[in-house]
């Protein structure tokens, strides 16, 4: 019993102490969490063999991360003798094929969780063999396993209507058929990552919020075809909404945000790097109607003012909320800006790189009150550097953490 509290590495090294120790400690009721994470990553295919002949029905959670070595074969032995297995992490295997997949879906049927992240080989037949062998899947993490598309979608959602999580960042061939599956068939869908989706539309998207009201976490930058549309959507539909980044998609505008901010009270992190469009306008609605907001990127938004930090500064969520606020490149920001948030007494990090009007004596005066905040800026040298060998030496700006 107490060996069953110790990790990965100490087990390992009281198995070196005596026989008798070598049997307790490597006694599969001992390793039904594994990660190697931090431990190993340059391991063979038969360290995974003789983990799951070790541990057999005992291990629940296994996380192969990074395992470059690792491939089919191990994975097919793995699935034979773990069929408990619930969640199991092989994000960055790239030896990993469908014959995995097929593999899981035949032993390994109360599989919950898995994650293959960056397995470039995995293609549709995977996602069809899940949904035929792995009913109670909730999360699926298939980003950049670029060869999947619709059809595959389509099998996946038929098969496992349960799903809560589904990372589909940069799989870059779905279009917006698949997420119109995914809004009739995953009502239970709490997270949607579709960053870099580049051919996903308004289209698309409204049909996952009106089949998918529980989602809490959307992530569409760089999905730079959508509109406002999808942000009414939201606010009518996903009242529950905590996380937004839509980084990059620079057609929304202050009348999108509006709509959301008035419906989506729960808000806590927004990704609004380069929505060009948008001004002091979002910043108010956004002051006004969401009081739990922690997080929020307003960098390359080029029209933000001091009076929208203003408005920020002295919103619902300023006093004990706001953490991180990222305002790089945003030229219209001033030392006043930073006395508005002077009363932000939960802020632990402003990002100020390439605000102009920003200077050290403002940043300074920040910092008085709030001690504990880093700020992030660049500050042109004083003076130029010498010249060297009677040319002028280019120099660049350099970044300080205050």
């Amino acid at each position: 019993r107490i060996f069953s509290f110790l990790d990965v590495v100490t087990l390992c090294r009281c198995a070196q102490v005596s026989r008798a120790w070598n049997v307790l400690a490597l006694d599969g009721s001992n390793w039904q969490r594994i990660d190697l994470f931090d431990f190993q990553r340059d391991i063979e295919g038969r360290v995974v063999e003789n983990i799951s002949k070790r541990c057999g029905g005992f291990l629940r959670k296994l996380s192969l991360r990074g395992c470059l070595g690792v491939g089919d074969n191990a994975l097919r032995t793995f699935a034979q003798n773990c069929r408990n297995i619930e969640v199991l992490n092989l994000n960055g295997c790239t030896k990993i094929t469908d014959a995995t997949c097929t593999s899981l879906s035949k032993f390994c049927s109360k599989l919950r969780h898995l994650d293959l992240a960056s397995c470039t080989s995995i293609t549709n037949l995977s996602l069809k063999a899940l949904s035929e062998g792995c009913p109670l899947l909730e999360q699926l993490n298939i980003s950049w396993c670029d060869q999947v598309t619709k059809d595959g979608v389509q099998a996946l959602v038929r098969g496992c209507g349960g799903l809560r999580a589904l990372f589909l960042k940069g799989c870059t061939q779905l279009e917006d058929e698949a997420l119109k599956y995914i809004g009739a068939h995953c009502p239970e869908l709490v997270t949607l990552n579709l960053q870099t989706c580049l051919q996903i539309t308004d289209d698309g998207l409204i049909t996952i919020c009106r089949g998918c009201h529980k989602l809490q976490s959307l992530c569409a930058s760089g999905c730079s075809n959508i509109t406002d549309a999808i942000l009414n959507a939201l606010g009518q539909n996903c009242p529950r909404l905590r996380i937004l980044e839509v980084a990059r998609c620079s057609q929304l505008t202050d009348v999108g945000f509006t709509t959301l901010a008035r419906n989506c009270h729960e808000l806590e992190k927004m990704d609004l790097e380069e929505c060009v469009q948008i001004t002091d306008s979002t910043l108010i609605q956004l002051s006004i109607h969401c009081p739990r907001l922690q997080v929020l990127s307003l960098s390359h938004c080029e029209l933000i003012t001091d009076d929208g930090i203003r408005h920020l500064g002295n919103g619902a969520c300023a006093h004990d909320r706001l953490e991180v606020i990222e305002l790089d490149n945003c030229p219209l920001i001033t030392d006043a800006s930073l006395e508005h948030l002077k009363s932000c007494h939960s802020l632990e990090r402003i990002e100020l790189y390439d605000c102009q009007q920003i200077t050290r004596a403002g940043i300074k005066r920040l910092r008085t009150h709030l001690p504990n905040i880093k700020v992030h800026a660049y500050f042109a040298p004083v003076t130029p550097p010498p010249s060297v060998g009677g040319s002028r030496q280019r120099f660049c700006r350099c970044c300080i953490i205050l």
